[in-house]
Formats: C-alpha cells, structure tokens, sequence
C-alpha cells in the first residue's frame, strides 16, 4: 500500500517507520528542510530505541523515504496520515492550525481516491474540520479515518508493532476496509481492531490519557497522605494493585507527570469539556494535584537542609521519565527554577536529555559527563527520573563524594532501612512518616 505521513514528529516518524517495516511503501513528508536532511542520513532527532534501526533498513530496502514536497507525497498516497503537532493555545484548548493547513493541501493534491486519517491527537469534531477543509478542493472520493495512536516515550516502535488494540473511527466501508488491511501485520496475534464512529475514536484517546493522569495524581494524593500517618505507599500499592478490578498499572508515586501527552490532553479535555458546558470536576483536580506534586521534590530538599541558599544540589535524571529525551512539562524543569530562584547551584545529568536541557534551561545550571561526576561538591542528590542506571548505585561513593550525605529520592529506588542504616538523610514520597 502507498503510504503518506505528513508530518516527522514523535507520531508521524514511529508511524512511518512501523508501516514501512511491515512492506507497505511510505513517504513522510515534513517542511522542515535540514529535520528532512537529517532523516535522509538516518540522523534521528529524538531518542526513542529501536527506532533508528528501523528508519536505517527501511530506507536503505527502499520502503521508506523522506521529502519536503508535501504536494508529491500526498499525490502517492492511498492513505495519508495528518501526524502534524498540536500544540495547546493559552486556553488550554489543541492548536488545529497545522492539521487544517494539511487537509487543505490534501483536498488539493491528492490524485487518487484517499483515506485521509488523523493520527495527531485531537479534540472530538476535528475529522468532520478536517473533512470540510478536504472538500473545499477535492475532485475525487476520500474517507476520513481517525486513527488515535497509544504510543509510549521509551517503547513507541513495541507499542505500535505490538499494540493492545488498534482504535479505527471510520466514516465508510471503503475506509473500513483499507485501515483493516493496513493493521492486520499488527494484530496477528488476536489483540483487537476496535471499530467506531469517529467522534468515540476521538474521544476515547483524550479519556484514556485523562484515566491514566488521574492514577498518578490520585497515588501522589496518597502518598502524601502516608508520609502524614505512617503509613507506607509501597505496601499500600500492592495491597490495591492486586485487586482485580484496579490493577498494578500507573501506581507509582513520584514527583508529578510530565511529557507531550498527559499535560496537553488533560487541558485540552477540561476545554472541550467547557466549551460544551459540561463540568470535567476530577480532571480539574488532577491537574491542580499535579502542579502540587511537582514542588515535592523542592520542599523535601528545603526541609532536609534547613535551607538551600548558597548550597550545591546534584540532580540525576531530567527528562520526564526514562528511555527518552522528552523535557516537555517535566518535572526536573520546576525543581531546577525552583532552586536557581532560592541561590542554590545545580550540576546535572541524565543519558539522553541533557542536550535538551541546555536548550531550554542554557549554562545556568551545570552538566556532568557521568552521574557520580554530577556528585562533586554537591550538598545532597535528587534523584528525579528512573533510568535504571541510577538504580544500583555505590552508595559508599555517593556518600564520600557529597559534602552532606542527603538523597531526596523522587522515585523510591532505594531502601529507606538501608539508606539510613548507611548514615544517609534520606527522603522518598510517601514510605512513612519523614
């Protein structure tokens, strides 16, 4: 099948690179001139495993090719994909502005009878835009499909070959069809293709980011409650976990959510909510628990030190989680202007997203070639993103290297026993009264 995908982000590069792995013939088509050049030389511009693997065969057998003329790639298509970027306005609410610019070039280019699908996340009513914008120009048949993508940060290229359902809002057979054809490589192993209107489609990948956002609020509530009774979240997490009916998924405490998803959809959801005058209660409390829960790491830190004025803090990890180099809305991000705006000085590291940082944060903070290196001279450590290098570290170098031994561990990595029967002032989120 000709595939286009308009657009080289997260989405649209996983996207392109998965259907071509599978021997479909696909173009991805992006304006950005030197993100294009870059790809052609299998230079990848984010950090996702397995992904430049899969971008190198494909392009190297010929299935998978790169262009800044969008008219051409669209011209191939029998499907093309919108995976442009939807950026949140002031309001919360997704910036459709890029997805219509492409529908309109579809309506204009497209030669042949298409299935136009949306694949960036978008507001309930944006395919039947999306339509409008196609019809305005097109002299032949097209479908609209809306394809809504589940895709991980640190397991995107497992997600999509392996996916636990595939969600098809579909306005036709012909679409119907099609998209069925597309993702039968993909589900051979039984998981399903969910069929559906096109507004439930749209719907249900705002819903499931809103259901999972509320986990990680609602455990970072109980954690902070346990660090006021005693009691322990761990074992309170295994001990809701393994009920049947909630499971051990999206449970564990830490210093806030962040990334491209949870942040954008939970506003975008609370506006669309508004704008059809419906009360979204839950989510607004989601979100306002989360914005709480990104100060933890700042008070814990204050409060083991009496005060971080003129103190050195090391921080490991600063992407939003690991396995990626994904600053947006992280929460190393609050803890950094937080302590730079109370006279403290900052050495970092993190092993994918440090040149990320510098982008956004510059040489106010220092950058160490290895985690220990980030040590030197520090008052404390704050542990803030999970890489699982930073897991099993020496202890007995990370004490002999701070100046104070004092962890704030955002993650719960270690042991609290152990930390503390090592002479270390440690503090975690929500294992007992602190």
């Amino acid at each position: 099948m000709n595939i286009s995908v308009i657009g080289t982000g997260y989405v649209g590069l996983v996207v392109g690179a998965c259907l071509a792995e599978t021997g479909n013939d696909v173009v991805c088509a992006d304006v950005d001139q030197s993100k294009i050049d870059s790809l052609k030389s299998n230079v990848i511009p984010i950090y996702e495993p397995g992904l430049e693997a899969l971008v190198e065969r494909n392009q190297r057998q010929g299935r998978l090719t790169f262009t800044t003329d969008v008219a051409d790639a669209i011209g191939r298509a029998d499907v093309a994909f919108i995976a442009v970027g939807t950026p949140p306005d002031e309001d919360g609410s997704a910036d459709l502005r890029h997805v219509l610019d492409v529908a309109d070039k579809i309506g204009r280019h497209m030669k042949r009878e298409l299935v136009v699908v949306t694949k960036s996340t978008v507001p309930v009513g944006t395919a039947a835009k999306v339509a409008a914008a196609v019809a305005r120009h097109a002299k032949l048949p097209f479908h609209m499909c809306s394809n809504p993508e589940f895709l991980k940060e640190g397991a995107a290229v497992d997600d999509f070959m392996k996916p636990d359902r595939v969600v098809l809002g579909v306005d036709s057979d012909h679409a119907r069809s099609v998209m069925a054809e597309l993702y039968a490589p993909f589900v051979r192993t039984g998981k399903p293709i969910i069929f559906m209107d096109i507004p439930s489609a749209e719907m249900t990948k705002y819903a499931a980011n809103a259901m999972l956002a509320t986990r990680i609020s609602f455990m970072n509530e109980i954690a902070n409650l346990c660090e006021k009774t005693g009691a322990n979240v761990d074992l309170v997490r295994k001990g809701i976990g393994t009920d049947a009916r909630i499971g051990p998924s999206f449970l564990f405490p830490g210093p806030g959510y962040g990334g491209s998803c949870f942040p954008k959809d939970v506003k975008a959801l609370v506006r669309t909510a508004r704008e059809h005058q419906t009360m979204l209660g839950v989510l607004d409390a989601v979100e306002e628990a989360n914005d709480r829960q990104k100060q933890r790491l700042f008070e814990k830190l204050e409060r083991a030190l009496g005060s971080v004025r003129n103190v050195h803090v090391a921080i490991w990890g600063l992407a939003f989680k690991p396995n990626t180099d994904d600053m947006r809305e992280a929460p190393a991000l609050v803890l950094i202007e937080r302590l730079l705006e109370a006279g403290a000085t900052v050495t970092a590291h993190d092993p994918a997203a440090m040149h990320e940082t510098r982008r956004r944060v510059g040489d106010r903070i220092g950058y160490a070639d290895s985690n220990y290196d980030a040590l030197a001279n520090a008052d404390a450590l704050v542990v803030v993103t999970d890489w699982n290098e930073y897991r099993h570290p020496d202890f007995t170098r990370i004490k002999s290297t701070l100046r104070r031994a004092v962890v704030v561990d955002g993650r719960n990595l270690y042991n609290p026993d152990k930390m503390r029967a090592l002479g270390f002032t440690y503090l975690s989120i929500g294992r007992g009264s602190e």
